[in-house]
């Protein structure tokens, strides 16, 4: 499994643009379509809400892609 760590400077990042930011999906349409079809989980739970709120400590799973907020 690859990790990425992607680093932000706000009090949270929404979901769906985590997604787009670390390069798991090329598009907001591509990770909208993902997230929507229960294919992303969010701290080991299914997640479908695109605008799910992540913070540092966060993390966030696509296929073979973990993703940490810090």
């Amino acid at each position: 499994m690859k990790v990425e760590k992607i680093k932000i400077d706000s009090e949270f990042i929404k979901l769906q643009d985590l997604l787009k930011l670390s390069g798991v999906c090329y598009t907001g349409g591509m990770a909208k379509v993902v997230i929507q079809n229960g294919e992303v989980t969010v701290n080991g739970e299914v997640c479908t809400m695109r605008g799910k709120k992540l913070r540092p400590g966060d993390t966030a799973q696509f296929e073979d892609t973990k993703i940490v907020v810090e």
